[in-house]
């Protein structure tokens, strides 16, 4: 609420009905190594399975609207 300037919860609720905090696009890499993985973990990603020895990770796509709303990337 403070983070978007508002002083009472209704502009708040207002605002934030408009935004798709939901994010079901995101980044794919594959690691074949471990060192590999480790790089990808400490870039954000997280391990999310393995299919034939190489271990799949993701990584979130940024939610631009919300730098339009506060000018803060959450």
């Amino acid at each position: 609420m403070w983070l978007l300037g508002h002083k009472d919860i209704k502009n708040t609720l207002k605002y934030t009905q408009l935004v798709n905090f939901r994010n079901d696009e995101y980044h794919c890499k594959v690691a074949a190594t471990v060192k590999e993985a480790s790089e990808l973990i400490e870039a954000g990603f997280e391990y999310v399975t393995e299919i034939d020895g190489n271990r799949l990770f993701r990584k979130p796509k940024q939610n631009g609207v919300l730098v339009h709303l506060c000018g803060v990337v959450v």
